[in-house]
Formats: C-alpha cells, structure tokens, sequence
C-alpha cells in the first residue's frame, strides 16, 4: 500500500496564506494532505470545521454549539441513508479547496484526507445548556451519522485528484477516555463509534487510519479494522511497544504503523536535528529486533498536527522528516 518510511502529515498546519502551506505539503511529503489552518479561520478548528449542515448547529461568539430543536433532529434523522453526503465548504477548508486548484486535473498517486473522529467530535461538542452531545444518544447517533456524510462527500472530493485515498480519523481525546475526566464514558461504545465510522469508509474502497497523539488503550484500537495506525511515537514509543503480539499481528494484516518521531511541541526546540533522527533511528532499530517485518510496514509524520508551530518551525518539521527518511532508507 505505501512505500517503507513514506512521509505524511496529521492535518493541520500553522500558516495563513492558503498556497504557502499547500506548496510546503506538496514539496515534502510523499503523501499529501490537505491543510487544515485553525490560524487562517476559527471555522477549521478541529471540532468546528466538521459541524457545518449538523441540525441545530450554532455558532456565536467564535463559540460552536447545538441547539436543539427536536422537529429539526426528527426531520433530519428520517431523511438520513447511508448515500447521503454533507460539503464540507470553503468557509470551512480552504486549504481542502486550494489544493484541488494546485493540482489541477491532475491524477496523484495517493492521498491523505483526515476527519474528526466520533468520539472526540461528540464529547467536545456541547448543545445550548452546555451538556456535552455524547452523553444524549440521539445526538450522539446523530453525529455519528453526520460524520459518515462528511466522509463520504470528502471521498468523492478527493477521488478527483487522487488514484487511491487514506482518510485518518483524530481520536486526540482517545487517551483520556477511562480516566477520572471521562470515567463515565464506556470504552466499549467509544470503541463501537469509532468501528461504525470505519467500516463506511472502507465501505467506500479507501484506506483508513485513527491518529491519536496520546496513550491510550492500543490493544483495542489495533483490534479495529484498520489500515494505519498513527500516534506521537517522540513521546510515546516506549508505552507502545509493549503490545508487541498486537503490533505484530496487527502488521501480518498489512496494517501500516504511522511513527510520529518529529515532536510538533517544545521538544522541537530543545533538541537539535541530529538528536530528534538519531532517537527516531535508534526506536526503529529496537522495534524491528523484535518484528524485523514492521520496517516494511512504517510510515513517518510529525508526532502530531502542526497547527500550534509557528511557520519556521513546521518548515523544520518538515525537512526532518525527509533527514529521517534518507536516513532509515539509506537513500
């Protein structure tokens, strides 16, 4: 499916003029993306730019919630089937739109799409009182079914300009689900959001990822049908590895592991480049002791969206993730 050590991005990138960044992405990643740019627009905020066309749906103040309005909900719902789709528009991703433009008929060989997950998405999202939609089941169903709409119009988009497709789904709140912040959240149905959101859009005949930047429950999410698993391995590995049998089964399905060895956070400053891909180097040789396969099964990206950084540092970013990649393929 992907090269060894193919680069890619998690989404989000910290510029506010649309051709910069889509012109960065395009020079340095093997598999391109498109940018999300919470800087440029308070609509492309993870959360925000996925609500457009969701029932009840009110932004205020730079504040978005859901109003609830049961004749709406009900309306919505019975007209809801699995062909529908939801725009995403230019108010809401410009880099999406942008980097269409820049291609221009164009056929890529691969290309990344991302959404926000179900779980992230509806324990992030509150309505009019404040209540967090997740723990209303019909909101919560509700969304789950608007994200579906959502990944299945951004599919179409891209199949446009993209011979094949791999849509990472954000879990970022993933790892906190199980701790005192959300004890109330059962894992099992976190984990059901997250497979009904999958299995469509492998229904659809793209690849699928779940990015989440923290620890986590990994046992359960490589248990889960996916293509690529992606995290912030800078910070992480050592927690991660210990589901070797996981891993190692997990990579006997073809399942990719997406390294995230570029920390996007104040690790970037404090170390020097030759520290950060000598580390990345040094993991990847440990881990490939264990499974000598998962060099074939690796891809590489910063450890997590680099919409925080300023413009220098994602630049940084970026080419350390080609000094990585030269490196690990003695190219």
């Amino acid at each position: 499916m992907f090269e060894p050590f193919s680069t890619t991005g998690i989404g989000s990138m910290p510029h506010t003029e649309v051709l910069s960044a889509c012109e960065l992405i395009l020079k340095y990643f093997d598999i391109p993306f498109w940018p999300q740019m919470p800087k440029y627009s308070q609509n492309e905020q993870m959360i925000t730019q996925f609500c457009e066309g969701l029932p009840g749906i009110t932004l205020s103040s730079g504040k978005v919630y859901i109003k609830r309005d049961e004749e709406l909900i009900t309306e919505w719902l019975s007209n809801y089937h699995e062909d529908i789709f939801s725009p995403i528009s230019k108010e809401y991703a410009i880099g999406l739109y942008r980097m269409a433009e820049l291609i221009n008929g164009k056929k890529l060989k691969i290309f990344k799409g991302q959404i926000t997950g179900p779980v992230t998405f509806t324990l992030s999202l509150k309505d009019e009182e404040g209540k967090i939609i997740y723990f209303d089941e019909t909101l919560r169903e509700l969304a789950l079914m608007h994200l579906k709409a959502k990944a299945k119009w951004q599919i179409d988009f891209l199949k446009n300009f993209a011979e094949k497709i791999v849509i990472f789904i954000d879990e970022p709140i993933l790892q906190a689900v199980g701790t005192s912040a959300y004890i109330s959240v059962e894992q099992s149905e976190a984990i059901r959001l997250i497979k009904e959101l999958v299995s469509f859009i492998k229904s659809l005949g793209v690849r699928v990822g779940i990015h989440c930047c923290g620890r986590t429950d990994w046992k359960e999410i490589l248990s889960i049908d996916i293509d690529v698993l992606s995290f912030d391995a800078f910070s992480f590995f050592d927690f991660f590895k210990i589901y070797r049998d996981e891993i190692a089964e997990f990579i006997t399905k073809n399942g990719y592991i997406a390294w995230g060895f570029i920390p996007t956070t104040d690790d970037l400053n404090a170390l020097s480049d030759e520290e950060i891909v000598e580390q990345a180097v040094r993991k990847i040789e440990e881990i490939s002791k264990i499974l000598p396969s998962i060099t074939q099964n690796s891809i590489i990206t910063p450890s997590c969206g680099m919409g925080s950084l300023d413009i220098l540092s994602s630049e940084r970013v970026c080419k350390l993730l080609k000094k990585l990649k030269i490196k690990l393929t003695n190219e």
